[in-house]
């Protein structure tokens, strides 16, 4: 058997475009692979945990995040509003968020794990409107003592900034604090409660 007829480069080039387009069938297999291990929508809406950077937030700023469908307050406190929780506890209903929703380690003055980060489900405790975001102290529309919070525009329900609501509104509770961990300084785990992380 002779090989004189043979084109060696041609055999490269032959070999070479197999390879290509068995790498390009292996990625195009892979993608799909990899991709089935992230949650899909319909998982995130059930409750797959959800992972959210917050180091862009400002001091005194507020992000939203969504977990189950629903939104998720992410606030940056500063040391003032800190100091403002205590100023306001006789005006609240549940100061101590006793008969509130939240996890165990959020069970504190401060309603967090971290106090100068607080995560509170957006939604009022009387008919489920979404809050708004009222940082601001003393505004001329919501009266000299108010020290910043939320306020609920469908029926008029106030919260302080660690989403407790005040005393005498229609909202019955403290706004709840979803289950949450720190997978780092910056990462924070929605869904994903912190003594099961």
């Amino acid at each position: 058997m002779s090989n004189d007829g043979v084109n060696a480069g041609r055999r490269r080039f032959l070999v070479a475009a197999t390879s290509v387009v068995g790498a390009a069938g292996a990625v195009g297999a892979a993608v799909p692979f990899v991709g089935s291990w992230f949650p899909s929508a319909k998982a995130k809406a059930a409750g797959a945990p959800v992972k959210v950077n917050i180091s862009k937030i400002e001091p005194g700023q507020q992000m939203i995040a969504e977990w189950r469908g629903q939104p998720v307050f992410i606030v940056r406190r500063t040391e003032e509003i800190l100091g403002n929780l205590k100023k306001i506890e006789g005006q609240l209903s549940d100061p101590k968020s006793e008969f509130s929703d939240q996890p165990a380690y959020a069970k504190n003055e401060a309603r967090s794990i971290k106090p100068e980060i607080l995560l509170l489900v957006g939604l009022c405790t009387h008919l489920g409107c979404s809050p708004t975001f009222r940082p601001e102290v003393a505004p001329v529309d919501l009266g000299k003592d108010w020290v910043g919070g939320y306020f609920c525009p469908c029926h008029g329900s106030h919260y302080d900034l660690a989403g407790r609501v005040y005393k005498s509104q229609p909202a019955p509770l403290n706004l709840p604090v979803p289950p949450h961990n720190y997978e780092s300084n910056d990462i924070i785990v929605i869904g994903l409660d912190k003594e099961n992380a």
